[in-house]
Order: C-alpha cells, then structure tokens, then sequence
C-alpha cells in the first residue's frame, strides 16, 4: 500500500483541517457537562449541524463507556447510554493526540466505509472524555488526485486448487489462436486509429474486451466473429491516438505478437488472457496456473519466452 500512502495522507489531512476547529469548539463547550447526559445530549443536537455531514455523534469516558446518547440527524438512541467501547482501537491513539482521525472502516450499521474523528475533552491538562463523529465516507467530498501506482512489476498468485491441478490440464487450441494474425492487426488498428486505449484478449474463450478514450466508463465486449471482422473497425470512429499515452504506437503490435508467442510455448502453463493499457504502459497476463502479472511494455518486451517457462 506504500504507493497510496501520499494520497491518503492529503486526504487525512484535508480532514483533519476541515473539523480540527469545530470539533474543538464543540469538545470546550462539553467541558462542565460530562457527569450529565441530558445536557450532553442536548449540547451535542445543537451542535450536530456544523458538523454536517457526520451520521453520528457521541461522547466517550476515558474508560471507554458511552456517557451520551448516540446523536444523528434523524434519531436519539437513549439505549446506547453506558455501552462499552473500550475495544475501539483508535481510543487507545486518542489519549495521546488531542484529535485523530480513526483508520477507515466497514460500519456494522450502515455496512458502508467510515471514518470516526476523535477530539479530546480537556479541562486544563486533563482528559475528562472524548468527542467521537462518525462519517460515511462517501458523504464526505474529498478533493485532489487519485493515488497511481507506479510502473512496476506485479506479480499476483491465482488459486492454489488451480496451481495444483496444473499439469493434469493442457493447452487446447482456440478459435482465437487460429485467427491471431488477422486479430492482431485489427486490435493495432483500433488502439493506433480508433480511441481504444485499453484492450484484453481472451484467448481461451475467444473474445475481447475494449476500452474508448472518449468514453472510458463502458467497456465493449466482443465475441470472436466481431473481433475477427475488419468491419468491427467501422463500429469506432477515427481518433487520434490519445495524447495520455506512454506507449510508442510500433510498440502495440509487438506487444500482440509477444502475447501470441506465450499462449503457444508451453502446453501446461499457457497464456488465458492478455491485456496492453498504452496510458498507464502496463502489459497485463493471466496464465493457466492462475497466477497474473502486471508489467511495463517495454520489460515485458525484453522477456524472451524461456523467462517465463
């Protein structure tokens, strides 16, 4: 996870930003009031809207017993008064940080990723209890850019019951494999000349996946006799090849030609599926065995096939 840490920790941060001061406001005003329910409750319903969008809000001793109700938008549940949540993890973080933001989790309520932040109640140097509000994650609108990871190789083990029975299985030819040549030079035309930026062969079924530049949130699937027509061409208009790529155009039918060789090396562990992305550079391969690899164009292309079997 390391390549997503600097998004999470901006993301984090923006939060830590966006509440620091109301919960801190909110936690002061608490102060002579936590050996008393009632106006807890009363003080945290007056003070929910300027923590919108939180689900819930709360307070908790340093014994890790609730001392209010738990307050929402649209209830107030008396009966969660003294409930043990000593077990929450980020109670033992917050006795040594006047605010933390918990790690994300799935709520056993909503069964949807929170997020719960945490401020200290504080009368001079000491914690009386903290202030807790809970947020759905999705409710929170989080800005900036999305984590990419970098260029590296990927290896991801398949199935073990899959590895296990490898070499009772073999290799057996598909209607794809006996048109390849034919395959290959339309898939070269629809990633030079028609948007498709992202394409997956599936060799042993005999199909292919397509993804458009101009509209990347569908993806087309084609069975053999689409793939294996030059009419299919017709069916995506002329576009220049994207601009976001980092793939050399020469290199898309050398990848392809790649890909053919591994799916006939070797009877037992065979190539399934391969894929080529020419934004993010990765070549994609799914072999018998299960096992998948992510890899950049030009390392895969400097893989002979004995490297791989």
């Amino acid at each position: 996870m390391t390549w997503m840490q600097p998004a999470i920790r901006e993301r984090r941060a923006m939060l830590t930003a966006r509440l620091g001061s109301d919960l801190a406001r909110i936690a002061q005003s608490l102060v002579e009031y936590i050996d008393d329910p009632d106006s807890l409750d009363t003080l945290l319903l007056e003070a929910l809207p300027s923590l919108a969008p939180a689900s819930l809000v709360y307070v908790i001793d340093r014994g890790g017993w609730q001392r209010s109700s738990n307050i929402s938008p649209t209830v107030r549940d008396i009966s969660k008064r003294w409930q043990n949540l000593s077990g929450r993890p980020y109670l033992v973080a917050a006795s040594a940080a006047r605010m933390l933001l918990s790690p994300v989790y799935v709520s056993r309520v909503s069964e949807l990723p929170c997020i719960t932040a945490v401020h200290c109640i504080q009368k001079g140097p000491h914690t009386l209890a903290y202030l807790a509000a809970d947020f759905i994650l999705g409710d929170l609108s989080l800005s900036g850019e999305a984590a990419v990871r970098p260029r590296t190789w990927l290896q991801i083990k398949g199935d073990p019951a899959i590895r296990q029975g490898l070499f009772n299985q073999c290799r057996v030819e598909s209607a794809m494999d006996r048109s390849m040549d034919d395959i290959i030079a339309i898939v070269d035309e629809l990633m030079r000349d028609r948007g498709i930026f992202h394409a997956k062969l599936h060799f042993s079924s005999s199909r292919a996946t397509l993804w458009l530049a101009n509209d990347p949130m569908r993806y087309r699937v084609h069975v053999l006799d689409e793939i294996l027509s030059p009419e299919v061409c017709l069916a995506y208009p002329n576009a220049p090849y994207t601009k976001e790529a980092c793939v050399a155009p020469d290199r898309i039918r050398q990848v392809m030609l790649k890909l053919r060789e591994l799916r006939d090396v070797d009877e037992n562990i065979y190539l399934r599926a391969g894929s080529l992305n020419v934004v993010n550079g990765l070549v994609g391969l799914n072999f018998s065995c299960d096992g998948s690899h992510y890899l950049p164009v030009e390392e895969f292309l400097s893989r002979d096939a004995r490297f791989w079997f």
